[in-house]
């Protein structure tokens, strides 16, 4: 099939690769040329490549919308929550062609409910279908290739016909599809979301009991892990979750929730928990220290709501940026792939300090705080850390690092729960 993509997410970016290697003609395509394209899967190497060796082999070509040919048998638009008005502006342009109708119009945006029936009504002679975005950053093709069934909205028998043959190399078998109607599919959606947020808020709010109660979460943590009725996934304390899209679910759900008049407080528990955890190592620090902050260094390893990504929408490092810069500390920051991303929103100010080394962050500080996983964070030199640092204080807002090894280096150690 010849496939139009239209969109800047990782999504569309996995999708362009996939295809492309399944065969298809992909043509991403939009207002953007490439350069502006790049920054959708240049946090992913894997995706990354694969693109770059389907343009290579001819599967893939980058264009502009005027450029693709009038046969496009697929449309995929995958646009985030910011992006509904450039979605309407490319669907509105699309209608001024003179296409053949009805087309495979494949909605993989995060509009939340309806979102469908918002671009489908600019184009309402094609056939439309919604497919949720299921990308996990930092696993993005992997989160695809190895989904055991997909969710699709869409109730028609021919369209469902179109969308397996567009996926049948990648999902041969008539039971890795779960149809359902568009609207129970954006619901579903939203309601996957809310559940792995359910999980983060439950073992984050068991945390801070564990705590009060001289008891490590890690332990607990793996002793639920163990119940095959509960397992791993998504169960991890820390200092909150974030994420434009997962964070604009969870949002949305909870409204959509209220706005039937039914009450959930679980939902606003859920979101309310979450942003709480947002300012824990703050007030550890704040605590550590007696209130006595001004003046003070605070290394921070991690600005990107998860790692393997450059995002940082409603990560964590917002609130404690704000809540240090309040006190009068001075904020070293690194980040293997964020700070262009913070110096977009915060630009230069003396209070704030770039570091493109992590030992650079952390030379003078009276604390160091993790917010991020990175995997270069996992395993520091300790004995640098403690002769370049003022003081030897770790705030380990990932439960990353062995709480007893790490007193034992000369250290003070504080992590979520332990």
């Amino acid at each position: 099939m010849k496939v139009a993509v239209f969109g800047q997410t990782l999504y569309s970016g996995v999708l362009s690769a996939l295809l492309a290697e399944c065969g298809h003609q992909v043509y991403w395509c939009d207002f953007l040329k490439k350069s502006t394209l790049e920054h959708a899967y240049a946090q992913d190497d894997a995706v990354k490549q694969l693109l770059d060796k389907q343009e290579k082999n001819g599967f893939l070509k980058y264009c502009h919308l005027n450029d693709i040919a009038l046969d496009i048998d697929a449309y995929f638009f995958s646009f985030n929550p910011t992006e509904e008005n450039l979605g309407i502006e490319i669907l509105k342009a699309i209608g001024q062609r003179q296409i053949i109708h009805p087309k495979l119009m494949i909605n993989a945006s995060t509009l939340g409910l309806h979102g469908t029936d918002k671009l489908q009504k600019y184009l309402p002679e094609d056939d439309w279908v919604y497919l949720p975005d299921i990308i996990q950053e930092g696993n993005a093709l992997a989160s695809m290739t190895q989904a055991e069934q997909l969710i699709v909205g869409c109730e028609q028998s021919k369209v469902q016909l179109k969308i397996q043959e567009l996926l049948r190399p990648l999902f041969p078998r008539h039971q890795q599809y779960l149809f359902m109607p568009i609207l129970d599919a954006e619901f579903t959606k939203l309601s996957i979301s809310g559940m792995l947020a359910t999980r983060i808020s439950y073992i984050n709010d068991l945390a801070v009991v564990a705590e009060k109660l001289g008891i490590d979460i890690e332990h607990v943590r793996q002793g639920m892990a163990a119940d095959s009725r509960i397992g791993s996934s998504y169960l991890y304390p820390g200092a909150g979750f974030g994420g434009e899209n997962f964070s604009h679910d969870i949002l949305t759900l909870a409204n959509t929730v209220s706005g039937t008049g039914a009450k959930s407080q679980l939902l606003a528990q859920v979101w309310e928990i979450n942003e709480q955890q947002k300012e824990l190592l703050f007030r550890k620090l704040w605590n550590y220290y007696h209130g006595d902050l001004k003046a003070k260094t605070v290394a921070i390893w991690g600005a990107s709501f998860k790692e393997n990504t450059a995002r940082i929408q409603q990560s964590p490092i917002h609130i404690m940026l704000k809540a240090l810069w309040a006190q009068g500390v001075t904020v070293k920051l690194h980040d293997p792939q964020a700070l262009a991303e913070i110096e977009k929103v915060y630009g230069h100010r003396a209070d704030l300090i770039y570091c493109t080394d992590q030992y650079e962050a952390v030379n003078g500080a009276h604390a160091l705080c993790l917010l991020t996983a990175w995997k270069q964070y996992w395993s520091p030199d300790y004995p640098t850390l403690l002769k370049i640092m003022q003081h030897p204080l770790i705030l380990d807002g990932r439960n990353i690092y062995d709480p007893d090894y790490v007193k034992a280096q000369g250290f003070a150690y504080m992590g979520v729960g332990r």
